[in-house]
């Protein structure tokens, strides 16, 4: 087996805590407890995960527009949801789909720090002074009921939470068991270490056992509940307070590692956010305390209730950060940005920008990374239609006459549209469906459909470049032809798939969803009006004999490929932009059903052309006589 330090760490535990057990009975009770805490924080994370169904990410879109508005989100859905490490990596998926800017996700770090110091509060004031283990064991039992309801996602939240709030009442009454119980055995208060070395010492073991529990909030109730029982001393306690919030910045580390620069940049931010808090809490330690002796008499607080002067301690340095740090957040930007830099990258890039694998725990930030992912292969694909045409992305995306463009007969550009493909667009699409494969097992019944929805726009574009390539051989072969009715046609599909790929460029930003809808209605009816076998046009064309059996044969297949093309890239148009999802038949449809409807619609043209296919026979009987 591979060398690897989490498993030698892994070994080390196992090993530390298999002489524990054997060395005290209390030891397993304590252990126990601990164990079951950090299991219900989990169950109460996977509540939050399953119970939202984006409620979460849809405040924090609306509740951040402003440093004090992120600072309260943070604040209060870690208050909620006690736990600073998922609120931690919500923020750094976000960040990393670029949902929310850094200086909204450092306001929310901050908050969070401060949202975490409520858990001692109600632990320290309620939860040592009541049985709070008989609470435990009714919302364990209706939990684990509710969890068991199939088809119910929002309910099975909801007994997730239960079950996790049940088993953090019961860690926390093991925890106090057996603090109280070690007690008649071995008195650890005498492992105590008084002054400076004191300090620095167990602000260390605060870090480790963050690290190891990989929870602030698992240490801290630790720490409250070995010194309601006397274990611990007030002053060795405090040090584990400042340990436990420098260790919590590896969670927000270890988050980081698969996210985007501006994640990384966030993550860095909470680390010298908490390590500057943990330095400026050592360095006025005894101000601190004496700060907490004042509030103490002030709030009527016992001199001997070390358990809620604990508390306070742990608000009142976080508090301090915070307010000394908010003052500095641009700045703090501003280096983040000149030190990790974001790669600056040409518009038609072949890697992803979005997908991060610390959006696929919440399903609406994984469907919003995968719809701006799919964004960015849209806007690949333009260049390749755009040269699919015999055009240039600029001439596209300008303002210039495309009919100008289109009379000046230039040269064919020596354009391979499939390795264009291969290379700048399915990567991308490959990458695409592998991650909403991954994010799937995690979504309800709606946030599925609208994932189905993303994965139709992608073949829709994908299947748009295939079309173009079908049709590019004969608009270099027609384009410049003598015979003005052939090059008049082709030129006509070149101009009909440039205007709406200018249109779809140009389509207004600030245009409400609604409006975007109308406007791609609208396009969809023009685009019915250029179909040259209903008006009639190709019908004229080989009545007269304007143009060869060839060039109508060719005509005819291509004026069914670009309808096609057009149609793909109006249906994944309204996906793309406006996240409203059309309720025609073709897009509530499976990928294979769209495709099934699109070869009806192919066949449909066809039988259409049956008439004109015969005079194409006459035409060419004609000529061979």
């Amino acid at each position: 087996m591979k060398f690897s330090y989490r498993n030698f760490l892994l070994a080390v535990l196992f090993a530390a805590l298999t002489y524990g057990f054997w060395l005290s009975p209390h030891f397993k009770t304590i252990a126990a407890g601990v164990a079951i805490f950090l299991l219900g924080m989990f169950a109460l994370e996977q509540g939050f995960k399953a119970f939202s169904g984006g409620i979460l990410e849809d405040f924090l879109k609306k509740t951040t527009g402003t440093i004090a508005r992120s600072l309260s989100f943070g604040i209060v859905s870690t208050t909620l949801m006690q736990s600073s490490s998922l609120v931690s990596v919500i923020t750094i998926s976000f960040l990393s789909a670029e949902l929310i800017t850094l200086t909204q996700g450092i306001g929310i770090i901050f908050g969070a720090n401060l949202g975490t110091t409520t858990g001692a509060w109600l632990v320290a004031g309620l939860g040592l002074k009541v049985d709070i283990a008989a609470y435990a064991m009714p919302m364990l039992v209706f939990g684990v009921i509710m969890i068991f309801q199939k088809g119910s996602a929002r309910l099975q939240g909801a007994g997730w939470a239960l079950v996790g709030l049940g088993f953090l009442f019961l860690g926390i009454a093991y925890m106090k068991e057996g603090f109280e119980t070690i007690g008649s055995h071995l008195d650890l208060s005498h492992y105590a270490i008084s002054g400076l070395r004191g300090l620095l010492v167990y602000t260390l073991v605060g870090i480790a056992a963050t690290v190891v529990m990989q929870s602030s909030h698992a240490t801290l109730i630790l720490t409250i509940t070995a010194l309601s029982a006397g274990q611990i001393s007030y002053e060795n306690a405090l040090a584990l307070a400042i340990g436990s919030n420098v260790g919590t910045t590896v969670t927000a580390m270890l988050g980081a590692i698969s996210a985007s620069v501006s994640g990384k940049r966030l993550a860095i931010a909470h680390f010298i956010f908490n390590i500057v808090t943990g330095i400026i809490a050592i360095i006025f330690i005894r101000q601190f305390e004496l700060a907490v002796d004042w509030l103490g008499r002030l709030a009527g607080m016992a001199a001997d209730n070390h358990t809620l002067r604990f508390a306070l301690f742990h608000t009142l340095f976080n508090l301090t950060g915070v307010i000394l740090m908010l003052p500095f957040i641009n700045r703090l930007v501003v280096v983040l940005e000149s030190i990790l830099h974001e790669k600056v990258e040409p518009v038609e890039t072949t890697h992803v920008r979005f997908l991060n694998r610390s959006a696929l725990e919440f399903p609406d930030t994984a469907l919003e990374v995968i719809s701006r992912e799919t964004a960015h292969l849209a806007n690949n694909a333009f260049e390749i239609l755009a040269h699919g045409l015999n055009l240039h992305r600029a001439d596209i995306t300008s303002n210039v006459d495309i009919n100008a463009l289109l009379a000046r007969c230039t040269d064919t550009m020596t354009i391979d549209v499939d390795d264009l493909y291969q290379r700048k667009v399915k990567p991308l699409y490959s990458a695409i469906i592998e991650f909403s494969t991954q994010a799937e097992p995690h979504m309800d019944a709606d946030q599925l459909e609208r994932l189905n929805h993303l994965r139709q726009a992608n073949w829709r574009i994908v299947t748009a470049i295939k079309h173009i390539k079908e049709i590019q051989a004969n608009i270099d072969r027609y384009m410049c032809s003598d015979n003005q009715y052939i090059r008049r046609e082709y030129n006509a599909i070149r101009l009909n798939i440039a205007i709406l790929l200018r249109t779809l460029f140009t389509m207004e930003e600030q245009a409400s969803p609604a409006r975007k809808i109308e406007q791609l209605k609208r396009i969809r009816l023009e685009m019915e009006t250029q179909d040259i076998v209903a008006n009639g046009t190709l019908d004229k064309l080989i009545r007269e004999q304007r143009i060869t059996s060839d060039m109508a044969t060719s005509l005819m297949n291509d004026s069914a490929y670009a309808y096609d093309l057009q149609r793909n890239l109006i249906a994944a148009a309204e996906i793309i932009f406006t996240n409203l999802y059309s309720q025609e038949k073709e897009l509530s449809l499976t990928e294979e059903d769209v495709e099934n409807d699109m070869l009806g619609k192919q066949d449909e043209i066809r039988a259409r052309l049956g008439h004109e296919s015969a005079q194409i026979d006459h035409i060419s009987a004609d000529q061979d006589r």
